[in-house]
């Protein structure tokens, strides 16, 4: 039996359920000769007590403490403002790391960290998690094996059913940053070609504390890829039908949906059309359950040396060089060129 234990720095959302998720793990993982173990930290000390107590994980009562204890990777789920020193802490200690998306709060602030992964030769992956959901990897695999045949049209939407706690908005860095990386991400993954130029409008019809912290609740870029081709990506933080997230693709031979099943969360207009008849998902977390349960199997794998990095720093950078176009272009109502340093240090998985 191979024993892999993991350390995770902070229980908020998203850290609860990477904890239940790595908690679960052993189920898919155990019949194959890999047993993970669970130790978590946060500031919120009793909270991350509780929380570990209820998976029967280990808690230790600091960063230093938990990365000290002889973990065997570290995953990060903490406010993205820390993930820079998290990354680098673990890389320091020669642990790999998993971490959140982003990299840091905007492409300036990541440069320094990706020096910091190279010069220490560390292993950090990024969250990016529909690369692992069953939706997209079919769409990769009809698109890279000709079914679709030339692309002419991408159209990407994700809407939350309802804002998180404006707050959060506050220290987000925009609806593209926060929201839409995930779609230029998973449009450059897809593809296997870049986004070039980008072109962004926004509004706020909802509450008006979203604009007051320098955010929009709705937003469209219009985006152009190295070889011409167009897409659209749409994000909104009001659909209130449901938690909203479909990637449209057509080809000259053929088109797929990613998204479109029994919880989409919309409506036929036409008359006699039931589809679709189930509940839609409320939450990101539902949407893709099996994806971040994959996601960090994936990521045990990567420190056993069973797989490459699904999503290394370099894609998620590349990423959020876009969404920073967006964010750009969103301010200055022009349409914005994206770096050239994205076509050059990022992989595309």
């Amino acid at each position: 039996m191979k024993n892999v234990t993991l350390g995770l720095v902070g229980v908020g959302r998203i850290g609860v359920m990477h904890a239940r998720n790595i908690s679960a793990l052993n189920s898919v993982l155990r019949p194959r000769g890999i047993n993970v173990g669970l130790r978590l930290t946060d500031v919120a000390e009793e909270h991350a007590r509780t929380v570990a107590a209820g998976l029967d994980a280990g808690f230790l009562p600091s960063v230093e403490a938990l990365i000290g204890s002889g973990i065997d990777g570290l995953v990060i789920a903490t406010g993205t403002g820390t993930h820079p020193g998290l990354i680098k802490a673990g890389v320091g200690a020669g642990i790999p790391v998993f971490c959140e998306k982003p990299v840091a709060m905007n492409v300036a602030d990541s440069e320094p960290v990706l020096d910091y992964i190279r010069s220490k030769g560390g292993t950090v992956q990024i969250g990016h998690q529909r690369r692992f959901d069953a939706g997209y990897l079919e769409a990769k695999r009809a698109f890279t094996a000709g079914e679709l045949g030339w692309i002419h049209s991408l159209r990407a939407v994700t809407c939350d059913m309802a804002p998180p706690p404006v707050e959060f908005l506050a220290g987000s860095g925009g609806l593209f940053r926060d929201c839409s990386v995930h779609d230029f991400d998973i449009l450059r993954w897809l593809t296997g070609r870049e986004i070039v130029e980008v072109y962004a409008k926004g509004s706020n019809n909802g509450d008006p504390a979203i604009g007051a912290v320098g955010d929009v609740d709705t937003a469209l870029a219009l985006v152009t890829f190295d070889d011409g081709t167009l897409g659209t990506v749409s994000a909104s933080r009001y659909n209130g039908a449901g938690h909203d997230v479909r990637l449209e693709i057509q080809g000259s031979a053929g088109s797929l949906m990613v998204g479109l099943d029994e919880k989409s969360a919309l409506a036929s207009a036409e008359a006699g059309v039931a589809f679709p008849s189930g509940e839609a998902h409320h939450t990101f977390a539902e949407r893709f359950e099996a994806a971040y349960r994959s996601e960090l199997a994936a990521f045990v794998e990567l420190i056993l040396g069973e797989r490459d990095n699904p999503c290394t720093p370099e894609d998620a950078v590349a990423a959020s060089r876009v969404a920073d176009a967006a964010q750009e272009s969103l301010e200055t109502g022009l349409p914005v060129k994206v770096s050239l340093a994205a076509r050059s240090q990022g992989s595309r998985g």
